[in-house]
């Protein structure tokens, strides 16, 4: 495979990840009045979450070795990103999977996490994506 078809599956994975959390956002409404739905909900999300991101990376990654790339710093900033991401929804699927949902204040205050939580992941990937083609277009050297 050549890394142009690689860097093409990267950016297909990107868009795809990104649909994949702004639907993720209709979580917390769907399951408004039933908290152990949401905590099934909320697993499901987080392993489909983590098989996405991981695929992401992974051809990231591929494409900068096969290609000789190299570790630029944009590369850099997408691996700390990716950890970051990775980090924030394990700790969120651990809060969510040891609180007691049945409880009303906590299972609001869970949503409303998980909708915060969404959104910084949507912020970080679109801010990438952007990061990218103002790269691409030359508007910035990294």
């Amino acid at each position: 495979m050549e890394v142009s078809q690689m860097l093409v599956t990267h950016s297909m994975l990107v868009k795809a990840f990104l649909g994949f959390l702004v639907g993720g956002l209709l979580i917390p409404f769907i399951t408004a009045s039933n908290p152990l739905g949401f905590r099934k909900s909320s697993f499901i999300y987080t392993m489909i979450f983590q098989a996405i991101i991981t695929m992401i990376a992974f051809a990231g990654i591929v494409a900068v070795f096969t290609g000789d790339l190299g570790w630029s710093t944009t590369t850099i900033i997408m691996v700390v990103v990716w950890a970051i991401m990775m980090y924030i929804e394990i700790k969120k699927y651990k809060a969510i999977k040891v609180a007691n949902i049945q409880n009303a204040d906590t299972h609001k205050v869970l949503k409303s996490s998980f909708i915060k939580i969404s959104i910084i992941h949507i912020l970080l990937v679109a801010a990438m994506v952007v990061l990218m083609v103002l790269k691409a277009k030359g508007v910035i050297s990294l």
